[in-house]
Parts: C-alpha cells; structure tokens; sequence
C-alpha cells in the first residue's frame, strides 16, 4: 500500500543528545530523520519524537529540533511507547493509520514501540535509512523482526515521493526546490 500524507505520521524514537554519540551511524540516520521531518512539516505530517529518560540520556538533538518548525514531544520511561497510556490515547485520537517509524536504539525502543502499534492495528513503515543502534547488526535484525511481523521497509526518499504523489503541483515544486534537489550527494546507511 502507498502512503498517503493525510493518513501518515511521523515517529522519530530517541534521538537524544547522550545516546547518539555511541550510535553507530547514528549522524547519518538523525540527518535522513531531520530530512524527512522537514519535508513532513511541508506537507503538514504530523512529526511526533520521543525522549526516553532525558534527564539521564539528555533531551532531543538540538540540531534535529532546529529542522522542525512543528512538533509533538512526549517523554516516555517504557522502551515502546506505546506502553505510555497518554502517548496512545492521543494517537489514537489522530485518526492517522500509517505511521512512518525511525529511531535510535533501532532493536530496543524502536522495535518495541513498532511491534506495540503492529500490535494496535496501525500500518507500520520501518524507515530502514533512519534507524540505528549501537552495533548495525542489531539494526538489521530489528528491521528483520519488525517485517516479518509486518512492518514494511522504507526509505526516506520513498516516504517523500509518496507522500507528494505528483509532479505538477505548486506543493511538489517547492519541495523540489527546497529539498529534493541536494538528495543525490548525501550519504546513507542503510540497517
């Protein structure tokens, strides 16, 4: 199934200032993150992150906060969060139904939360160029797991051109102009 951006949220999982710096690839997948934020934030996505235990792990990276211009922060001390009564009544409140997943730790708290909205009936789209772990290995088997439980494999660049559905529109032209354009000369990593 194809993603339609007034069906789709955006659920960025711990990008925190403490926990990055041991992330292998953890700059790269914060910066697809970020990329595909701001693109969100265009198209009037919703973009929802979460920190977990920031006053022990620090809060959100300033420098992914600073691509938003909208934004829903919770806090959570579960690894899934959807384990946090408030976060799922409110998601369920949305009305949204395919949720775009990216993250750090890919095998902890990403995969716990994707398999807890897996479990509620939502779509999943595991956003493989965005999610990270300490060890990639554990990346990868994330991913794994996650699909075969029924999540589907994407990349930011997917989410994009889905989410804008056309070329002729005035929307596609600017984001074309903002952020399409310089795609071609990032680097990325895939888990």
């Amino acid at each position: 199934m194809l993603l339609q951006r007034d069906k789709s949220l955006l659920l960025m999982v711990d990008f925190q200032a403490g926990l990055l710096p041991v992330i292998d690839g953890g700059q790269e997948a914060m910066n697809e993150a970020a990329w595909l934020g701001e693109m969100a934030c265009l198209l009037e996505v919703p973009v929802w992150l979460t920190e977990q235990s920031p006053e022990k792990l620090g809060g959100s990276s300033a420098s992914l906060l600073a691509c938003l211009n909208d934004y829903r922060l919770w806090q959570k001390q579960h690894f899934g969060a959807m384990a946090e009564t408030e976060f799922r009544e409110a998601l369920n409140a949305t009305g949204k139904t395919q949720i775009v997943l990216c993250g750090t730790e890919a095998h902890i708290c990403v995969l716990q939360t994707g398999l807890g909205l897996l479990e509620a009936g939502y779509e999943l789209y595991w956003l493989s160029d965005a999610s990270a772990s300490r060890r990639p290995q554990e990346a990868a088997f994330a991913r794994e797991r996650a699909c075969a439980s029924g999540a589907v494999a994407v990349t930011a660049d997917m989410v994009a051109y889905e989410w804008l559905h056309r070329c002729d529109t005035a929307l596609f032209k600017e984001a074309h102009q903002r952020f399409l354009k310089p795609r071609a000369s990032r680097p990325v990593r895939f888990y």
